[in-house]
């Protein structure tokens, strides 16, 4: 998954750093970051030292240290940062915005995880320039990851909500889905849902599933979490049977497609990154399944 960086280490620790010559810049235009790419797609990030501008260090991998540009000072509409940096273009040659949905695609899984867990923070910093409680001008604390109103006090720390993805199986068969119209991504996926007040993770799987597609689960088998920094989530995987009948009924604001699938016509789902696909893996390889199934003990709730 996007996480799995070994031997690489991530080191998210709050420090109050400046930056130098040898660290790395992450700069978003939009939901575009700046990035160039070899004859032979390797990729580089420009450096700290190449646009001038405020920065704000997020964390380091090994030993490289990434700044995120604090494009939400100099823009308020897609495109604004793109032409800030223009003036600096003698530094950048061969760089170049790509929309960070391209970060599936990228085979650097180090540099994926970077430039997608710099989004989540870029996205925190971005919206909260402001006190939400009494509408005062924050100031970035030098401690703690924090952003504090000097004039209420307001503590203001990352957004991260709980979500979960659910692998419903009966038997051979496996429940996908595809999102509405509405969303950008088009692919078979997982049952998933945020997490709502006062309930449980098992309680949220139990009611996306029937929200989504009017179906009753059994026996949950926690498999593994992960950070989701391109929507601010952290991800929890379950697998569940169906308990009673497989008929769908399907909600079609959130859903276009809800299909249960027998292991050997699942639709080609690798991708190396996400939570989801290494669940669809999972099943679609029986042994694997199977090993699951036995070690994992369903919960009692």
């Amino acid at each position: 998954m996007i996480q799995d960086i070994k031997p690489h280490i991530f080191h998210n620790e709050f420090k109050n750093l400046k930056p130098d010559a040898n660290d790395k810049a992450i700069v978003f235009d939009g939901k575009n970051f700046l990035v160039k790419r070899d004859e032979d797609d390797t990729l580089h990030m420009p450096g700290c030292s190449d646009i001038e501008g405020d920065y704000q260090y997020v964390f380091s991998v090994d030993d490289t240290r990434y700044f995120l540009f604090k494009g939400w000072e100099y823009a308020e509409r897609e495109g604004e940062v793109e032409h800030y940096i223009r003036r600096y273009e003698k530094h950048l040659e061969g760089f170049k915005f790509e929309n960070i949905q391209n970060l599936r695609q990228l085979t650097s899984k180090e540099l994926c995880f970077a430039v997608m867990t710099a989004w989540h923070l870029n996205v925190w910093y971005r919206d909260n320039r402001y006190c939400g409680r009494c509408g005062a001008k924050t100031l970035h604390d030098i401690k703690e990851r924090m952003v504090r109103c000097p004039k209420c006090g307001n503590m203001i720390f990352p957004k991260i909500a709980p979500a979960v993805i659910v692998a419903l199986t009966h038997g051979n068969k496996i429940l996908l889905t595809k999102y509405a119209a509405t969303r950008d991504y088009k692919k078979y996926a997982l049952i998933a849902g945020f997490v709502e007040i006062g309930e449980t993770v098992e309680e949220t799987v139990e009611r996306e599933v029937m929200e989504e597609v009017g179906l009753k689960v059994k026996n949950l088998r926690y498999y593994k979490s992960q950070p989701w920094g391109y929507d601010s989530n952290v991800l929890m995987g379950y697998f569940a049977e169906l308990d009673g009948d497989e008929s769908i009924t399907m909600d079609t604001e959130e859903l276009s497609k809800a299909q249960w699938f027998a292991r050997e016509e699942m639709p080609a789902h690798n991708d190396g990154i996400s939570l989801t696909r290494e669940m669809m893996g999972v099943f679609e390889n029986k042994v694997k399944y199977e090993e699951f199934m036995r070690s994992a003990t369903p919960l009692i709730f």
